[in-house]
């Protein structure tokens, strides 16, 4: 079989790897290319096979990194069936939908203030391809063998990291191998554990934190202190958030807060953003995938006033009180949170703190590094405001945690291929395995093809 690594090679973005045998394609995760620009225009590029020629995607969950190209896909001629977790296939449909309406958004707003470098400009995909992409994703169970033709079997195991979320196991005689997706967190706040590592001959791993390992957790602590110098001086806490799972933790976070007096219990805080208003709902459904109790679940989901139109959004965007706001994206890359970053940047009695990962080339990266201007719809706005980053509420593995999990294996992988990472982390996590583990491992380049047995 030939594996070929269309995406999240070199670079934590676009998981795309495709597997050919014989008649047979399979391609697992199916992601956008964020960050550099650079890679954002691999988005526009041709895969190295044609849509109609793929037999099968195989998602392991929903972040856009993963899920965020299947539109795109479908459009130009993909007719087969997306394989995901029921949760998964719930939080694509908010996802994706979110997604295809901010690039057509995006695109009128550039061509209607004539800042896109292209005449005119177009999305990467509308929501009616979003509509098509979604009806192919088929719910299989966790555990639940499902086939992808000429002998080979796919199954899903509990992954942490997401709602839904799964490593990706395929087998075929008595070979396998296992795609980890994003790895959780052992002792998340809110998701259960990844199930343990069942053993493969081809591994392909994460390696987002290979070269890391995450503080210890007190960042309820510097939330809470955040919050309230701010809300002294009259300001407003601006946390772009990622809608699906971290705009939750970061709920969560300030409900124990004020249960426990440690910021003002009348300290008005706003979730704009639709998406994760609808993603906060499937906690509820979802429930024996998290940890949470049905009080700690209800009182997460009521901290916030929800905003859900467009002009909730603008009013709030012209408010001057002391509060919270959380709005997406966790990048600051597009949607609502924009706004407000035009209207709090230039003030210096207002905060803006991100709450995970910012990958390079993104305005949270520059933001983060100390931008003291950021480009929005074209126009340089002034950052005035105190930019921090919390990055312990990872809801990655470090790697520490991926080692610990790997030594669940009762052999060694024949192979193991890091993706999923920028090069100095995987080149690290590859160091790592080798000389604790002893096992081979590869850090393959961008659309770089390796045979292997399966």
């Amino acid at each position: 079989m030939k594996l070929t690594f269309a995406g999240a090679a070199g670079t934590v973005t676009g998981s795309r790897h495709l597997l050919e045998s014989g008649d047979l394609a399979v391609m697992l995760d199916c992601g956008l290319f964020q960050g550099f620009k650079q890679l954002r225009l691999r988005n526009r590029s041709p895969l190295p096979i044609a849509p109609a020629r793929l037999d099968a995607v195989v998602l392991s969950h929903a972040h856009l990194d993963h899920s965020g190209y299947l539109p795109a896909l479908v459009r130009d001629g993909f007719t087969g069936p997306v394989y995901a977790s029921a949760a998964t296939r719930d939080l694509c449909e908010i996802l994706l939908k979110d997604s295809a309406h901010l690039q057509e958004e995006e695109a009128r707003y550039a061509n209607r203030h004539g800042y896109s470098r292209h005449a005119p400009a177009e999305p990467l995909y509308t929501v009616d391809d979003a509509l098509r992409a979604i009806e192919r994703i088929t719910p299989v169970r966790f555990g639940e063998p499902f086939s992808l033709g000429e002998g080979l079997q796919g199954m899903l195991e509990p992954a942490g990291h997401l709602l839904g979320a799964a490593t990706v196991r395929l087998l075929r005689g008595k070979r396998s191998l296992l795609f980890s997706g994003d790895l959780g967190r052992p002792a998340d706040t809110i998701l259960r554990a990844p199930a343990p590592f069942p053993g493969a001959d081809v591994l392909l791993l994460e390696s987002t934190y290979g070269n890391r390992s995450h503080p210890p957790d007190d960042a309820q602590t510097v939330l809470a202190g955040i919050i309230r110098e701010t809300a002294a001086h009259g300001g407003t806490v601006l946390i772009p958030s990622f809608a699906v799972g971290r705009a939750q933790t970061v709920m969560l976070a300030l409900a124990r807060l004020k249960a426990a007096g440690e910021i003002p219990p009348d300290l008005p805080v706003f979730l704009d953003s639709p998406m994760a208003i609808d993603a906060t709902a499937l906690y509820r459904k979802y429930r024996q995938q998290h940890r949470l109790s049905v009080a700690e679940c209800r009182a997460m989901c009521s901290v916030a006033r929800l905003v859900n139109t467009p002009d909730q959004s603008r009013a709030l965007a012209g408010l001057r009180m002391p509060s919270v706001i959380i709005a997406a994206s966790g990048m600051a890359t597009g949607g609502r949170v924009l706004h407000h970053l035009k209207s709090l940047a230039p003030d210096p009695r207002n905060h803006i703190l991100f709450v995970g990962y910012q990958a390079g080339g993104t305005r949270g990266a520059h933001l983060v590094a100390g931008a003291t201007e950021v480009k929005i719809h074209g126009e340089w706005h002034p950052v005035r405001a105190r930019v921090s980053n919390i990055d312990v509420w990872s809801a990655h593995a470090d790697a520490d945690e991926i080692l610990a999990w790997l030594k669940g294996a009762p052999r060694a992988p024949d192979q193991v291929y890091l993706v999923h990472g920028d090069p100095d982390a995987a080149d690290t996590l590859r160091q790592r395995i080798e000389e604790r583990m002893h096992w081979p491992v590869q850090v393959p380049e961008h659309l770089q093809s390796v045979e292997i047995d399966l």
